[in-house]
């Protein structure tokens, strides 16, 4: 399961940067409100990351935010498509839900309690990176 979630979050990924910095007229078109798609792909993506590598969960926060910013600056590369701060800021909000929400579904996953998850961020291994965790904490 591990891999396949490392897989679904770097395409996310490239699907992510993809539709935001190509030509509009490349972009997919849906009846959801243009925000709404936009803090959704991104909570998405930062989840799918923070489930794949849970360790790293502060790491994937602050680049997806980060990433946010830089994937809607690299907007001004293309003549169609126009970069602004509020639309980053959506981008940056959803990816902050992402990680908020896989961190609170891996407290419920079998196996997983809300200190696994914390000693996990400090190093420690988890069913979904493959490295055994030992009951009693010790390394």
């Amino acid at each position: 399961m591990a891999a396949l979630l490392k897989i679904a979050a770097w395409i996310c990924l490239a699907l992510v940067v993809f539709v935001t910095i190509s030509p509009i007229g490349l972009r997919p078109h849906d009846v959801l409100p243009v925000e709404f798609d936009r803090a959704l792909a991104f909570c998405i993506m930062s989840g799918l990351f923070t489930l794949a590598y849970p360790r790293r969960w502060l790491s994937i926060l602050v680049m997806t935010v980060l990433g946010a910013m830089l994937i809607e600056a690299l907007q001004t590369l293309t003549s169609t498509r126009h970069a602004q701060l509020a639309d980053a800021l959506v981008k940056a909000g959803g990816a902050v839900a992402g990680v908020l929400l896989a961190r609170s579904i891996m407290q419920f996953l079998p196996g997983q309690t809300a200190e696994d998850v914390t000693r996990n961020s400090r190093g420690r291994g988890t069913a979904f990176d493959g490295e055994a965790v030992e009951p009693d904490g010790r390394p």
